[in-house]
């Protein structure tokens, strides 16, 4: 059995995923490594509030070393960016990879994973879906652009902003929404190219998707469908969630049970996992970003082709 859906890995660029002496240069070797055993992309998530490989930084490196991966951000958070720069850096790497390149988004969640970020890069955590909006909004203008763009909407007010360099992919690299609230599967199906989420329930992940896709409808538009998972591929159940676990405190500083209430993660043999991916695949995800349930990258490598081995 194997999943009927493209499957791409995260790239494992936060320090907490490193045993003492890594090398963060192995990063892209993984990436070569991943697209010989077959996966469809890498990804790399984002964040300043620990330490690890900026998410750009990463994939334009893997670009480069790679010729068939699309390459994507699992997922960014423009408002670390100043928008104009952030629209300038990505159509450079969409331009250096060939068109490869997936920008999945995020405004960030209420709590220590969101509301720092903001205070942080100097930006106000209220109205922070607006501004995400208006930002993707800017960033699409200034990737199409012939003449200087001014843009005004109700948080960002620009003018005469010189065009961004032209983007390899034609109107701009597609941008991918995450998030499962109502407000956020209306918005995705109205102005977003795809939908990248991690609920932890294949049902309410089917529902979601059904709605996205209504709206995107009645806009007469189409909306791509991916999932969001952390995976290990282990010998036994129990072998699996002693990874996950030793891994949500690594990563997350929380328990398994807290993370696997509002993420979807899975350990376990082969058809145990191929098993729980799959409902997500029948329930209508298109691509699946697995992020390896790791704490070295010597580990990564081997997840990866055992990964390999059961879903590509």
């Amino acid at each position: 059995m194997t999943v009927d859906a493209k499957v791409g890995v995260l790239l494992p660029t936060g320090q907490a995923h490193w045993a003492g002496g890594d090398d963060p240069r192995d990063l892209v070797r993984l990436a070569v490594l991943a697209e010989g055993l077959g996966f469809d992309s890498v990804w790399a998530n984002d964040s300043v509030l620990t330490p690890r490989i900026e998410a750009l930084t990463a994939l334009t490196a893997a670009a480069v070393a790679t010729e068939r991966l699309t390459v994507g951000t699992a997922t960014l958070m423009p408002v670390t960016r100043r928008p104009v720069n952030a629209a300038h850096s990505l159509a450079s790497l969409d331009l250096v990879s060939g068109g490869r390149l997936v920008v999945g988004v995020g405004a960030g969640f209420p709590g220590r994973f969101g509301e720092p970020l903001h205070r942080l890069s100097e930006v106000p955590w209220g109205r922070r879906f607006r501004r995400l909006d208006e930002t993707v909004a800017l960033w699409r203008q200034l990737w199409t652009a012939d003449e200087p763009v001014t843009f005004h909407g109700e948080l960002l007010r620009l003018d005469d902003v010189p065009p961004a360099i032209r983007p390899h992919t034609a109107g701009g690299p597609p941008v991918w929404l995450g998030g499962s609230t109502p407000a956020a599967l209306e918005r995705t199906g109205r102005l977003y190219d795809g939908w990248l989420p991690y609920p932890p329930d294949a049902q309410d992940y089917a529902a979601g998707v059904q709605t996205v896709r209504k709206v995107a409808a009645e806009a007469g538009r189409h909306v791509d469908s991916a999932l969001f998972v952390s995976v290990a591929v282990t010998d036994t159940i129990e072998e699996g969630e002693e990874r996950l676990g030793a891994y949500a405190r690594a990563g997350y500083g929380m328990e398994l049970d807290e993370l696997r209430k509002i993420q979807a993660v899975v350990a376990g043999p082969p058809a145990y996992l191929t098993e729980y991916l799959q409902r997500y695949v029948m329930a209508g995800a298109g691509h699946l970003v697995c992020r390896l349930a790791v704490t070295d990258l010597a580990e990564y490598r081997r997840q990866l082709e055992r990964l390999a081995t059961v879903v590509v």
